[in-house]
């Protein structure tokens, strides 16, 4: 489950980089530096993890629906992570469409079901 999870944020984090069509070398040192201090992912494991993200579809709903059943009553780690979704939004050109995202994921994340 572990796995899973760290996939998730990952995916999550990338999803803003992504949807943006942000400079990938700049946004991956901030993306690694999370992984790393969330999941113990070393500089090269967290940027291969980027790389394959940017490269691959995804279903974003899916990965937070993955994070809210793992934490569903843990309200400060997904804070965390939203904290952290937050951070790479603000570290480049900010856009309606981000501020929108973040809304979105934020409720969902919040909307636990038990």
């Amino acid at each position: 489950m572990q796995e899973k999870i760290k996939e998730s944020v990952a995916t999550l984090l990338a999803h803003i980089i992504k949807i943006d069509h942000r400079n990938l070398e700049k946004e991956a040192p901030l993306f690694c530096s999370m992984l790393g201090a969330d999941f113990g992912c070393s500089e090269v494991e967290a940027k291969e993890f980027l790389e394959k993200i940017m490269k691959k579809e995804y279903n974003i709903d899916y990965h937070i629906s993955i994070i809210n059943k793992a934490l569903c009553d843990d309200e400060f780690s997904k804070m965390q992570i939203l904290d952290r979704l937050n951070h790479i939004i603000y570290s480049d050109e900010i856009t309606p469409q981000d501020y929108d995202e973040f809304e979105r994921i934020k409720e969902q994340l919040f909307a636990c079901k038990k």
